[in-house]
């Protein structure tokens, strides 16, 4: 095709077998897309195109990965927030003629559906690091390490000493949004324990967010560099967001986070904002 397409915070360039995906930098842009700085999106990993009405006058046209195509998306496991998806792309209401075009012309091209059985889409390069509530996480390529800091870290994760995992010995990565309560990275052993994993502040092999700590635009490009490592080693997993959990640690999660409220660390909104979120899981 040749073409591009400016939107809000990204511009498409639009080929025969891909779409080049370039995004802005500026206050307004989302530090995860001024993160990936740009991304070339095979035909052969694109599910669907859709285009739909968006909000204050604009139309949306997003591509929509298939399955196992993009370590990034799979390693968010449909935790982004809609502002925050690198697939969409936000084009005034007038445009809408211009962006049909674009759609029809891109679902002419698309040729594959379907789980794929590899990345297609290239993962965040390493090195990589991100500093956590209880410590910084780094990963160069071939081994993640956790080093635990003085102020956060538990006396469980202190008694363990700093971590190094080789992407060798992994079967996966578990992430969990720092804008929800309980944020955490873990990395997963291929052959882990048969006892539940203990809490995050409490296994050696994860770190906890907290808030202002691992924000999205470090940690998922991290998690997905991580991945994507794994899964070229062999089989890897990125762990689904949980649907429900034990009512007992829910009650002392909310009581947790009342004492947060209490001593000022957490504003009223967000304790009913992540009150809610908590009450939502049982």
């Amino acid at each position: 095709m040749g073409d591009v397409l400016a939107g809000f915070h990204a511009v498409w360039e639009f080929e025969s077998d891909s779409v080049l995906i370039r995004y802005e930098r500026g206050i307004r842009t989302p530090k995860l897309f001024q993160a990936l700085g740009e991304r070339r999106v095979p035909l052969s990993a694109v599910e669907e195109v859709t285009l739909t009405p968006g909000r204050r006058g604009t139309v949306v046209l997003r591509l929509v990965p298939r399955a196992g195509a993009d370590p990034l998306m799979e390693a968010a496991a449909g935790q982004l927030k809609e502002g925050s998806d690198p697939y969409r792309l936000v084009l005034p209401a007038e445009r809408e003629t211009l962006a049909e075009y674009y759609a029809d012309e891109l679902k002419g091209l698309l040729t594959r559906s379907g789980p794929c059985e590899r990345h297609l889409i290239a993962a965040p390069e390493a090195p990589l690091h991100f500093k956590a509530y209880d410590g910084k996480a780094s990963f160069d390529g071939t081994s993640v390490t956790f080093r635990w800091s003085w102020t956060g870290a538990s006396s469980a994760k202190w008694k363990a000493g700093d971590q190094s995992f080789p992407v060798t010995g992994l079967s996966g990565v578990e992430w969990r949004s720092p804008e929800l309560f309980e944020g955490h990275l873990r990395v997963l052993p291929r052959e882990p324990g048969t006892d539940r994993p203990p809490q995050p502040d409490q296994d050696p092999a994860a770190v906890v967010f907290g808030l202002g700590y691992g924000p999205v635009h470090e940690s998922l490009p991290f998690a997905a560099a991580v991945l994507a490592a794994v899964r070229a080693r062999g089989s890897a997993t990125a762990v689904p967001a949980p649907c429900r959990r034990d009512p007992a640690d829910i009650a002392e999660r909310i009581r947790h986070l009342g004492e947060l409220h209490q001593a000022g660390l957490v504003t009223d909104e967000e304790f009913s904002s992540k009150k809610a979120e908590l009450l939502a899981e049982l």
